[in-house]
Parts: structure tokens; sequence; C-alpha cells
């Protein structure tokens, strides 16, 4: 009799294991990222794989997907803008989660074929994204007004710089 209730334990633990991967029961799909740069307070444009946007200023916590797909790994393209500095634009990629492997170690074979090649890639839980990212801004050298073309009248030109000037095709 206490044979067959540890046999029923033995199949309801298994059952009840087939429900999550590792990943999925430790770890999850969707990661908060806080967003900063420097210097603080950039414009901040996040678009992730099929084109989705959100904006805001630096910092910025966001809540994010790590997967995109099964087996695919979900990027980010961000954008940062600050006034005296050039735009940067860098790719956010997820990683992945070390919790992944629990499968196998805790799983062995079988627990890696069901789980980590299923649940956890179906739910996009074997990857994961960092707490904080952070976009480093530049400042710009030159005083870009200089370079703007201006149009003006060939009537404000003065007479002796008329002979000088050549048409651009």
């Amino acid at each position: 009799m206490r044979l067959k209730t540890q046999f029923k334990a033995a199949i309801t633990a298994t059952l009840l294991m087939g429900l999550c991967g590792c990943a999925s029961i430790v770890s999850h799909s969707k990661w908060p990222v806080t967003f900063n740069s420097n210097p603080t307070g950039a414009e901040i444009t996040v678009t992730d794989y099929v084109g989705n946007q959100q904006k805001g200023t630096t910092p910025l916590k966001l809540t994010l997907k790590s997967g995109k797909g099964f087996f695919s790994a979900a990027y980010y393209d961000i954008e940062a803008k600050m006034d005296g500095y050039s735009t940067a634009k860098v790719r956010l990629q997820a990683d992945l989660n070390g919790w992944y492997w629990g499968n196998f170690a805790l799983g062995g074979p079988y627990g890696m074929l069901f789980f980590g090649l299923w649940v956890d890639p179906a739910t996009g839980a074997m990857w994961k994204l960092p707490p904080q990212y952070t976009v480093n801004l530049s400042k710009t050298t030159a005083d870009n007004s200089e370079h703007r073309k201006q149009m003006i009248s060939i009537d404000s030109i003065p007479k002796e710089l008329l002979s000088k000037i050549v048409a651009i095709k």
C-alpha cells in the first residue's frame, strides 16, 4: 500500500513539473529594465522588434519581454537624444537565462528534453534582460549652425563675388 502511495506522489510530481520549465518557475519572461543616460535627463525611445515604441526621459523604467518567439531572444533599439549631445543609437539584446540550465541540472536529460525544448522557449523565460541599461552620450564638438544651407536672393550678393559663383548640379 505504501509503494502505491509513493508511486502516485511521484506521478503527480512529474505531471506538475511538466507544466513549467525551470526558468519559468524561478524566473519570468517580462523584465523590469531601468534605462539611464550619461548625462541623465536624455529623451529616450525604446523600439521593440516589431516596431512598437515607448518613450520617456532617463531614468526610465519599463517592463520588457525577453523572448520574441519560440527559441528567439527579444531585442530593442534604443535612441537617446539630448541638446548639446550627439544622438546615441544602441541595441539591447536579451541573453540566455542561467536558470534555463536548471532544466538539465534538476531534471537530467528528461528535464532538458521536455522543459528545455518546449516550456521555457515557448514562454520566453529562457531569456533575460538586465535590470539596468546605461546609454552614454557624447558632447557635440562643432556648432552645426555654420554648416546649414541658406537660400538667399542673387540680388543680395555683392557684385565683386558674382563672378566667383559656381553652379551646383
